[in-house]
């Protein structure tokens, strides 16, 4: 199952065998009466109130504290009730409770005709002492105590919301007294002070970790969403405002949270609004809400964002399970849409759950509340045998954003993407592997980074969901009143404030890096001198020792062991273009930081890379034998080679910089691997590049066969020219020779131009031939040499001596003759 249900707390392994211990027969005859055992309320720190039915049908009150996991007995009344709402507050010295005195059989009688239905009492438990009446009426009233921050010391005072079923909350502020023998008791005999915080609400929902009441009051075809801040001085205010596109024409109030009556929560849920409210402490905050179709079968509910925020599951037992990756939602195939058996929770099969605060489930029928996450095993289960592409792109993008990356998680990514490279046909995984794990390591340094960076090579996705029909529409910002907040307000201030503002594409794009760079991989080698370039390279060098810090060991894949002008260039101008992009939208993060961030950035990226290479190393057992070219490349070698092809494919995609030494090992295995019409197919249309180092090597190390030859040979002529002038030396061979006599000729009549000797052409041969032809051709080259022009400078032994004799070695050799 993708979805992982941890039991935080379960009745009947929790309470029952205490109950058991106490001699309490009824509550545990679950069979004969179902409601005798159930959960009324959970508390902001973790205590859980539960009631049951004594062995004489009286009705009790306990409390279970998930820190201690222990049982607590808190009250009991001397008849049979049903207890609609309870609450004790934070020092366990008063309890609130809510109860209907009768059923409607009861009410029928003449003798009840004029006793309120329901009853509010406010009772002194530390220890039982008195009892006062908060309401008597006619309508349903739910309790909640207000909670204090964490840590704060034990208060005279405490405060208590009423929530009547006839659309209004009021607040009650109760001061205790401590007397002898340590009683606590409420200090006025007389009415309690009280404030109505909210009128003329259809729906309301208690945030108890944070102490916020959002509500909701109709306008016409639109609702207004509200919010109320209490702090812990027993002020609130009115805090937020949001308009939604939503008609409500519900009659009876729908409550979210406070506490859990589920036999009437049941009955109103049939009949109104389905819908709750979730927020993150990035300053996240997200609406959805379940609207009733008019056609048939049709399930249908929306989200509300108010800012982005991770993911967010919309179950229907039995039906669907959707996992919505509200952090991008703006392409569908981010989010996981299941069905079937993928769906299926086993533990939460009916429809009484409540999610009493982030990442919870309370199933109120069974009595238990899990810890609600997703299954990093079950993900990749689905991830490896799925064959929709946009189930694959999901499942990859929640594995990467959702876990904290460990090396066994992304070995078993990297393994899944070496085997499904070409099965993905609208997305390249390896450039989103990439990208997303690049966001998921480098959003966290700073704040509103994650709008600033890429999170994937997607533009558009134009692929359906099967079954799943989804509009977007963007709403109008909320309005916020507050003063001086820290916290969640100040981070959902800052992130409503950035999204106002904000230029429609924020997201770094590599557009401007992929033409400077080829503007400068195009330049004359003498104008790659100026300061530009030389503070270019500066950064390059500056990503390279910072990568070297992280990884002192020596390195499997040999890599990053010479130089590679292209990648260093591209490393260095990605550099310097992310930085001026973070510059211009985190001004007041600094430029020191923005250095290191941009740094890790870059060096995280070529250790991915690595990251990739590694893997698939220890996958098929290679070793540094791949630059040995006397043999042909294994089964292994090749598929590293394809994977190696996909890489640089991915990266020239996204004109991303590669780790050095990585088109040097790319070429080494296709010379090992591929015939040789293929190799010089694939330099041809650039998918291998000649490197110094694999060329040289390869020159070197190869003897001189008929078939070494043709592959030197074919080598030695697609080298571009200040390589070919580094490397060809090596190769000491006639058909080299005449490639470098040919090469020396041609640039130095290139150089001549139009220009005519001035001077008579002295007798100057090398050696004595009688072949006037290339007598006047040498006479004429020693001319121009003696004019100061020398195009290979860096070879001192190529001259037109060096020309003499070669062309006599190419006549003489044709000729059949043995020259000496």
């Amino acid at each position: 199952m993708l979805v992982r249900l941890a039991p935080e707390f379960e009745l009947r392994r929790d309470v029952v065998p205490w109950l058991a211990e106490r001699g309490c027969a009824a509550a545990l005859d679950t069979s004969e009466n179902s409601s005798a055992l159930y959960i009324v309320n959970v508390e902001r720190n973790g205590k859980i109130i539960y009631t049951w039915k004594g062995n004489q049908r009286n009705t009790h009150i306990g409390l279970y504290d998930l820190q201690t996991k222990q049982n607590e007995h808190l009250y009991v009344f001397e008849k049979d009730l049903h207890i609609i709402s309870c609450s004790v507050n934070n020092e366990r010295t008063l309890l609130a409770v809510s109860f209907c005195q009768y059923t409607e059989e009861e009410r029928a009688s003449q003798v009840l005709q004029s006793v309120s239905k329901y009853l509010t009492l406010l009772i002194e438990v530390h220890p039982i002492n008195n009892v006062r009446v908060l309401k008597a009426v006619d309508s349903s009233v739910r309790v909640q105590f207000l909670y204090p921050v964490e840590g704060r010391n034990s208060s005279t005072e405490s405060c208590l919301l009423l929530v009547s079923e006839d659309k209004y909350i009021e607040q009650f502020d109760i001061r205790v007294v401590a007397e002898e023998e340590h009683k606590v008791v409420i200090q006025k005999s007389g009415q309690l002070p009280r404030a109505k915080v909210v009128d003329d609400l259809v729906w309301a929902q208690w945030d108890m970790m944070e102490q916020r009441l959002f509500y909701i009051v109709p306008k016409e075809s639109k609702s207004t969403l509200r919010c109320v801040q209490f702090y812990p001085d027993e002020n609130f205010n009115s805090i937020l405002e949001s308009h939604l596109d939503i008609a409500v024409n519900d009659t009876q109030l729908k409550l979210v949270n406070f506490g859990y009556d589920y036999c009437q929560d049941q009955d109103v849920a049939s009949k109104s609004l389905n819908l709750q409210v979730f927020t993150s402490k990035a300053g996240g905050l997200c609406v959805c809400c379940s609207l009733a179709s008019d056609i048939p079968h049709e399930i249908m509910y929306s989200i509300y964002f108010l800012h982005k925020d991770y993911y967010v599951a919309a179950y229907l037992p039995g039906q669907f399970l959707h996992l919505l990756n509200i952090q991008h939602p703006d392409l569908l195939c981010y989010s996981l849409f299941l069905t079937g058996e993928d769906a299926r929770i086993d533990t939460l099969q009916n429809c009484s759950i409540r999610s009493p605060w982030v990442s919870t489930a309370l199933d109120c029928e069974a009595g238990s509340l899990y810890d609600v996450s997703i299954s990093d095993s079950a993900l990749l289960q689905f991830l490896q045998k799925s064959k929709r592409d946009y189930e694959r792109l999901a499942a990859l993008h929640c594995a990467l954003l959702y876990f904290q990356h460990t090396e066994d998680l992304e070995m078993q990514i990297i393994r899944w993407i070496s085997e499904n490279m070409s099965t993905c046909h609208s997305f390249d995984p390896i450039q989103e592997f990439i990208i997303a794990s690049l966001y998921c390591r480098m959003c966290p340094e700073t704040q509103n980074l994650d709008k600033l960076l890429p999170y994937t090579s997607l533009h558009d996705w134009i692929g359906v969901v099967p079954g799943v029909i989804c509009a977007t529409d963007i709403i109008s910002l909320p309005v916020l009143e507050f003063q001086n907040s820290k916290g969640f307000w100040e981070k959902l201030s800052s992130n409503l404030e950035s999204v106002k503002y904000a230029e429609p594409h924020l997201h770094y794009q590599s557009n401007v890096l992929r033409r400077e760079w080829r503007n400068l991989s195009e330049e004359r080698e003498e104008r790659r001198t100026t300061v530009y370039l030389r503070n270019i390279f500066e950064n390059a060098k500056k990503v390279l020792s910072h990568l070297d810090t992280w990884d002192s060991e020596a390195r499997l894949v040999p890599l990053f062991e010479e130089e590679d002008y292209q990648q260093q260039l591209l490393m260095g101008l990605m550099v310097a273009q992310l930085k001026d992009h973070l510059m211009r939208h985190l001004q007041y993060v600094g430029k020191k930081k923005i250095d290191q961030i941009v740094l890790d950035y870059v060096a995280n990226l070529l250790n991915l890379v690595h990251r990739i290479m590694k893997e698939v190393w220890r996958r098929y057992q290679l070793h540094s034998c791949v630059f040995c070219f006397d043999e042909k490349g294994s089964a292994g070698e090749f598929a590293v080679f394809h994977i190696m092809s996909r890489i640089l494919e991915a990266a020239n995609g996204m004109c991303m910089p590669l780790p050095p030494g990585f088109h040097t090992l790319h070429l080494g295995l296709g010379v090992r691997c591929l015939p040789l019409h293929t190799l010089l197919h694939y330099i041809d249309n650039g998918v291998l590049q000649l490197t110094e180092t694999c060329v040289r090597k390869l020159l070197k190390d190869l003897d001189d066969t008929e078939q070494n030859e043709k592959l030197k040979f074919s080598i030695v002529m697609r080298l571009p020219e200040a390589l070919g002038q580094k490397v060809r030396q090596y190769w000491n061979h006639p058909i080299n020779a005449n490639l470098i006599a040919q090469k020396y000729v041609k640039l130095l009549l290139e150089k001549l131009g139009n220009r005519q000797c001035s001077r008579p052409i002295p007798e100057r041969l090398s050696v004595p031939v009688e072949f006037l032809p290339l007598n006047y051709l040498a006479n004429m080259l020693t001319e121009i040499e003696n004019q100061g022009v020398h195009p290979c400078e860096k070879q001192d032994h190529v001259n037109v001596r060096f020309v003499e004799e070669t062309a006599l070695k190419h006549t003489m050799t044709l000729l059949g003759l043995k020259y000496s």
